[in-house]
């Protein structure tokens, strides 16, 4: 191999270094992951510190937790891996002291612990406030759907109950008329199919019939039970839209709130909702416990606009950008939207697009909400009727608190580059750590223990971050400070 870089020979002696510490260079991430094991208070946070009284010892809390904080900054979250790469690995080596739990250990260890794993997460949150990552004003809140431990097959809801049954019964009339025929057949000539065929028939009939069985009685389950899918894997797993040009997928709606200046995820939720519009408030609120901020921007796209949610968000003092879908079909029709309408708040009337005032009438509930209405007396006689209404006269509703919806879309219309922000700053983490995923995002099944699994993704995200931002003997250095 000559004019080529050549390797050592594997029989070559070499005087090794003296230290474990030797092999682990300074800038590596595991001493960030050492150091920041190292300042938590374990038992505080709920993990079992104290060694049991009799029997063979067990591996301390904090050794179990830094093999995992390092299989997850390394894309490596199966714990049989994890007890594969304790005996190989020099970095995981030097961080376990030469331990090597066995793959059981490691996955009960995420198993038993996971209020005590979510808390470390929100720990290193409060971690990067104190070395003042935290100090923006603005966060984006967005959700995505994870796929779960449960294949499509395995998951039913009424439609598809309803579709598969229909279908199965319109198998099973066809092969029962096959044998009709059959019999039809042998009555009119004595000639009788062939055996094989006859055969295969049954077959297929009676295999029909079980599956029209199973599923009348995955059926009866949903009405005594009262629930609105059923998933056999994993029984918390909701199929869920993602976006019109995709499928629907098996999963968990994990929602994130990520500030726009560093960009890290400063809170998190996974939910089995497949919708995002009642998780504003929440999100918005969760992300301003953390935030040093006194007025925080919370930007959200179209997706989470529902009133009493941007009421709430506001009341709680968090200024909220929420761009409005738009569900009239007004436009379509030609005729003027309500937008086309000003609303007067000096005279509480509203002046239609000929000049015209709509005064206010009365109030009436729909939906829980006080809605009052306002109209004019002038429309039969306008010249722009054919295109405002084809009723008597022009309703406009106005919700009580209508007034905090339009503070809001002034906010939107004085900057329309902060849904850009939006944007940026939290669908880049969502790729990133399903990235780290892989196919099959959550590896473990029910809500608990996939908030667990993603505890642990989030937080080997915001470390990873932090590294980005400060370096790792800077972040070391604050986390002893």
């Amino acid at each position: 191999m000559a004019h080529f870089i050549e390797g050592l020979d594997r029989q070559q002696t070499m005087l090794l270094p003296e230290h474990l510490d030797d092999y682990v260079d300074e800038n590596s991430h595991v001493r960030a992951i050492d150091a920041f094991a190292d300042m938590l208070d374990l038992a505080v946070l709920g993990f079992s510190a104290q060694p049991a009284a009799t029997g063979r010892p067990g591996y301390h809390p904090g050794l179990m937790l830094r093999i995992y904080l390092y299989g997850y900054l390394n894309q490596v979250q199966s714990s049989r891996r994890l007890e594969r790469e304790c005996g190989r690995n020099l970095e995981l080596i030097w961080l376990t002291g030469r331990l090597r739990p066995d793959f059981k250990t490691i996955a009960d260890f995420r198993k038993d612990n996971g209020p005590a794993i979510r808390k470390v997460c929100q720990q290193f949150v409060a971690l990067c406030r104190n070395m003042d990552l935290l100090d923006g004003d603005v966060v984006a809140i967005d959700g995505s759907r994870f796929k779960a431990v449960n294949s499509k097959a395995k998951n039913y809801t009424r439609g598809k109950l309803r579709q598969k049954l229909g279908e199965v019964d319109k198998a099973i009339e066809r092969y029962l008329g096959e044998l009709d025929r059959a019999d039809e057949v042998f009555e009119q000539t004595g000639t009788v199919l062939p055996e094989a065929r006859m055969e295969r028939t049954l077959r297929k009939l009676e295999h029909l019939q079980k599956e029209a069985l199973r599923y009348r009685s995955i059926e009866q389950r949903m009405d005594e039970t009262g629930e609105t899918q059923v998933s056999f894997s994993d029984p918390d797993a909701r199929s869920m839209a993602t976006t019109a040009r995709m499928p629907r997928i098996v999963g968990y709606n994990v929602q994130t709130a990520v500030e726009a200046d560093n960009h890290l995820i400063v809170a998190h939720e996974v939910t089995m909702l497949g919708f995002d519009r009642d998780a504003l408030s929440m999100m918005a609120a969760a992300a301003n416990d953390v935030m040093t901020t006194d007025q925080l921007t919370a930007i959200a796209d179209k997706g989470y606009y529902k009133g009493e949610e941007i009421v709430a968000s506001e009341e709680a003092g968090i200024s909220v950008v929420v761009p409005k879908p738009m569900t009239s079909n007004a436009g379509a029709r030609g005729q003027f939207d309500k937008a086309d309408f000003a609303y007067d708040s000096d005279h509480d009337v509203y002046v239609c697009p000929a000049g015209e005032k709509l005064t206010y009438r009365f109030t009436g509930q729909q939906d829980g909400k006080a809605l009052r209405s306002y109209w004019s007396g002038a429309c039969a006689e306008c010249v722009l009727k054919a295109k405002c209404t084809t009723g008597k006269e022009r309703r406009v509703r106005r919700w009580e608190h209508e007034d905090v919806l339009e503070r809001v879309q002034e906010r939107l219309d004085a900057d329309p580059a902060q849904l850009a922000v939006r944007s940026m700053t939290v669908e880049h983490p969502y790729g990133t750590i399903k990235s780290w995923m892989g196919a099959t995002h959550f590896k473990m099944r029910r809500l608990k223990n996939v908030a667990t699994e993603m505890a642990l993704h989030v937080l080997a995200y915001n470390m990873t971050r932090v590294m980005k931002i400060m370096g790792i003997p800077a972040m070391i250095a604050a986390m002893k400070a």
